[in-house]
């Protein structure tokens, strides 16, 4: 359900029925906007919760949530998501470009794929080091040896770096290094993976899996968004 404030509910009010949702073992997820606060109150909770926060002081009106997907709904956040990522905003009224080479492969190709993309007039660089492949055989990609080409890659040029990462295991090394973690295709159902890069707090390209309908990627990002984790952005 969505507890919808009043305009001029103060801060004390807000905690107060945060404090309720979460005695009632639910989880609160605060949207606050240019004109009110919202409260999404997500778990398992039943209709007659809801009389319980209607007349709380502060509280405007209490609504469910129809859709599956809570916290990815326009429902629970009708204004558009934006954040902020090296200078440029992701979310609002300009394009943003992100390119480069599929796989980083040498340093020499992944430095001038940089400098290409800075003069082209990207926001972001991309580049895969450990690479999801078919066949077992084929190239899975330099590593972590790929990640410190992308470091120097950045420094050199000043962009920003997404990378895939294909295990919760490898989040710890790439943080430091990595400024969007990227979760491919095959990987968009992974909800081990899912759970962890939420529990990051680091911005997350989450691209849709192949035959996937565009519930069951709200539903992936939804994973994400559970954890307090608001950079999320889907391709």
């Amino acid at each position: 359900m969505m507890i919808i404030m009043r305009t001029d509910a103060t801060k004390e009010q807000v905690s107060r029925v945060v404090d309720r949702v979460e005695n009632f073992g639910l989880t609160a997820h605060i949207s606050s906007g240019e004109e009110r606060t919202v409260i999404g109150a997500v778990g398992e909770s039943r209709p007659l919760l809801m009389d319980q926060f209607l007349h709380l002081p502060g509280v405007d009106r209490v609504v469910p949530i129809s859709r599956p997907f809570k916290l990815a709904s326009r429902e629970f956040r009708p204004q558009n998501s934006k954040f902020r990522l090296d200078g440029f905003e992701i979310g609002g009224k300009g394009i943003v470009m992100i390119a480069g080479p599929c796989s980083v492969e040498n340093r020499e190709q992944i430095l001038s794929a940089a400098v290409a993309v800075k003069n082209a007039g990207a926001h972001a660089l991309r580049g895969g080091v450990f690479k999801p492949r078919t066949s077992p055989y084929s190239f899975q990609g330099l590593r972590e040896e790929g990640l410190e080409l992308l470091e120097e890659a950045r420094a050199a040029t000043g962009l920003p770096v997404v990378t895939e990462v294909m295990s919760k295991e490898q989040i710890p090394i790439m943080l430091p290094m990595v400024d969007v973690l990227q979760v491919g295709a095959r990987n968009m159902q992974n909800f081990d993976l899912l759970h962890a890069v939420g529990e990051s707090q680091h911005p997350v390209l989450l691209k849709r899996g192949m035959m996937a309908s565009v519930d069951e990627l709200l539903m992936a990002a939804e994973y994400v968004l559970s954890h307090g984790n608001q950079r999320v952005i889907l391709c």
